[in-house]
C-alpha cells in the first residue's frame, strides 16, 4: 500500500475511538494550575505574565463591552497555540489541519460578533455596508460587495489556519523524506537538507504560535466593529 503525504492529516483512531477527542482535551492537562500560596513559581509567574500581556494588547483598543470577551479569546489562543505546537512533535496528529474544526471556532464567534452588532447598535453595524460618500450608481454594488466581504470573514479564518500549518506540514515531510532519502547516495547534501530542515521547523513553530494569534487577533477587530 502506498502511502500519500496526505496520510499524516487523516483524524487517526484506536478501536473505534477518535484519538483527536484526546488531542483536543490534552492542552487543558498541561496547563499548570494556580496554587494557593502568595508566591508562584517560575513557570506559573511565566504563564500569568505571558496571558496578561496578550489580554492587555488585544483589549486595549476595545471599548468596555468588549472586555467581556477577554477570557474567553485568551483561552482560544492558548488553546489553538498548544494544539498547534503539539502537532509539530513526531507521531502527533494536528488537530487544526482540519478545516472543519477551524470552521467550528470561526463561525459562532464570528456569528456572534454580527449578532451583538446588530442587536446594540445596528446603524452603526450596517454602515459597515455603504461606507460614506459613495456615488449613488455603486450603492447597489457596494452594498453587495460588502455583504459577500462579511460573510467571507469565517471562511478566510478557518482557511487561512488551515492551509498556513498544512503547508509547513506537508513541507517538513517532503525535505525530511529527501534527506532520507539522499543520505546513503549524497551524504554531504543530506546533511545540508538536514539543516534546511532544522531552521524550517524553527520557522514553523512561530508559524504555529502566529496563526493562532493572528486568529484571535482578527476576531478582536471583528468585535471591535460591533462593540
Amino acid at each position: 500500500m502506498t502511502l500519500s503525504f496526505f496520510d499524516q492529516f487523516m483524524s487517526p483512531t484506536y478501536l473505534g475511538i477518535p484519538l483527536i477527542a484526546l488531542a483536543l482535551s490534552l492542552p487543558w492537562i498541561l496547563y499548570p494550575k494556580p496554587t494557593a500560596r502568595w508566591l508562584n513559581n517560575r513557570l506559573l509567574t511565566l504563564q500569568s505574565w505571558f496571558i496578561n500581556r496578550f489580554t492587555q494588547q488585544i483589549f486595549q483598543p476595545l471599548s468596555l463591552g468588549g472586555h467581556k470577551w477577554a477570557v474567553l479569546l485568551t483561552s482560544l489562543m492558548l488553546f489553538l497555540i498548544t494544539l498547534n505546537m503539539l502537532g509539530l512533535l513526531p507521531y502527533t496528529f494536528t488537530p487544526t489541519t482540519q478545516l472543519s474544526l477551524n470552521m467550528a471556532f470561526a463561525v459562532p464567534l464570528w456569528l456572534a460578533t454580527v449578532i451583538i452588532g446588530m442587536r446594540y447598535q445596528p446603524t452603526h453595524a450596517l454602515g459597515h455596508l455603504l461606507p460614506e460618500g459613495t456615488p449613488v450608481p455603486l450603492i447597489p454594488v457596494l452594498i453587495i460587495i460588502e455583504t459577500i466581504s462579511l460573510f467571507i470573514r469565517p471562511l478566510a479564518l478557518g482557511v487561512r489556519l488551515t492551509a498556513n500549518l498544512t503547508a509547513g506540514h506537508l513541507l517538513i515531510q517532503l525535505i525530511a523524506t529527501a534527506a532520507a532519502v539522499l543520505l546513503p547516495l549524497m551524504p554531504t547534501v543530506a546533511l545540508l537538507t538536514t539543516m534546511l530542515l532544522f531552521l524550517l521547523t524553527l520557522l514553523e513553530v512561530a508559524v504555529a504560535m502566529i496563526q493562532a494569534y493572528v486568529f484571535v487577533l482578527l476576531l478582536s477587530l471583528y468585535l471591535q466593529e460591533n462593540v
